[in-house]
């Protein structure tokens, strides 16, 4: 996994659809909300960002104030880093935001509250309960150095196969190590107050043990987010490499060669200036699954790309047949030694699909890809799906 200076703030041009939730409250506390047009011609309300701080827009994805995320451009090789940090954040979020449901679920279903049930038939614990959140707030205030011990025997086991894993770089065990604190951070008080109030009685260190076994399940899961990101940003390239040669040629009308739009800093930026001015752009939208309040997407998430692109068939085959591929017997860094000169830019993205539907296939995460085309347009849509 690469790493790199994290920023603080990412000049990176959004527009944030808020969920009903969301505009709700914003309209409340008198934020102005925009209205604007996404890639598929649907009018929707929300925020237009021209730079953003990361944090900002996880803890509004996390308390499902957000429902899509979407960018266009005509270039993103210049803003590479800059997608792929914003994939993985979106990534990362909806991992947490749901090994934080399963987590709970998990826990209402455990021996331990089974038990409080069946000896407290008129004070019960389930989904249906309700807890003050002043007296949450106040319960774990005062009870701060037994939820600071209990995160430590959590992380303890894991910390350790962490830092004696030697496939893994220094910067990679400190990412890992991170993930691993932020999972943890992001759940919800109920469940530290559950985990405090039954520490040490019977069934406790079979719940605990239940807590690291989930966040190591979602930790692999975490994986799939850098190939989820190379992939995105790779396919977003390749659509502009064919953006820019189709209007290198029509530019030039014929007198110059369509890859020195690509090769040539000068020409690339004229080509680029008018694929902006003619608002011929690339681009990608992250749709994602709400909470409790839309049943049937909790934990999915969608990114399409939208392009203009006639041969959308060829597109479309190009994918399934790469996507199916048997590529597991050779290494990534393999893989790219291989591939044919010239092809590495238009289709490298293309062969992140199969890399990652088996990443997917490994940790239980149901993925599909579907390439279609919108009706009475040449605009092309690259649909990926995946429920977490």
């Amino acid at each position: 996994m690469s790493t790199h200076e994290r920023k603080t703030v990412l000049d990176l041009p959004l527009k944030v659809v808020m969920t009903e939730e969301g505009t709700t409250v914003f309209i409340r506390q008198n934020k102005k909300l925009n209205k604007f047009k996404l890639a598929d011609n649907v009018e929707e309300s929300g925020l237009l960002l021209d730079k953003f701080v990361p944090a900002s827009i996880q803890r509004l994805l996390l308390i499902d104030y957000i429902s899509k995320i979407e960018i266009s451009r005509a270039e993103y090789v210049s803003c590479r880093q800059e997608v792929m940090d914003l994939s993985k954040l979106i990534v990362y979020g909806l991992l947490y935001r749901q090994y934080d449901a399963v987590l709970f679920n998990r826990t209402l279903n455990s021996d331990v509250i089974k038990r409080w049930n069946r000896a407290n038939p008129g004070n019960i614990i389930d989904d249906k309960t309700r807890f003050n959140d002043v007296f949450l707030q106040t319960f774990l205030r005062d009870h701060e150095s037994a939820t600071s011990e209990i995160r430590t025997e959590i992380l303890a086991p894991l910390r350790s196969i962490i830092m004696k894993n030697s496939n893994l770089l220094p910067d990679e065990m400190n990412i890992q190590l991170f993930l691993c604190e932020k999972f943890l951070n992001n759940l919800r008080p109920i469940t530290w107050f559950l985990l405090s109030k039954f520490r040490g009685i019977e069934g406790y260190d079979a719940l605990i043990r239940e807590v690291r076994t989930c966040l190591s399940e979602y930790m692999e899961k975490s994986r799939i987010a850098e190939y989820v990101a190379l992939m995105i940003i790779e396919l977003a390239v390749n659509a502009e490499n064919a953006n820019l040669r189709r209007e290198a040629k029509n530019f030039s009308r014929g007198g110059l060669d369509a890859n020195a739009a690509l090769f040539d800093a000068a020409v690339r930026q004229k080509v680029v200036d008018e694929l902006t001015r003619k608002g011929d752009l690339v681009y990608l939208a992250w749709k994602i699954g709400g909470t409790s309040s839309s049943i049937g997407t909790h934990g999915k998430l969608q990114v399409t790309l939208y392009s203009r692109e006639k041969e959308y068939k060829e597109i479309r085959d190009s994918i399934e047949s790469k996507k199916s591929a048997d590529l597991k017997k050779k290494s990534l860094s393999d893989f790219y030694k291989e591939i044919p000169a010239g092809e590495a830019d238009t289709e490298l993205g293309l062969y992140y699909l199969s890399y990652l539907n088996e990443a997917c296939e490994k940790v239980g995460v149901k993925f599909e890809s579907v390439v279609s085309q919108l009706k009475d347009s040449d605009t092309t849509v690259i649909s990926l799906s995946f429920n977490l």
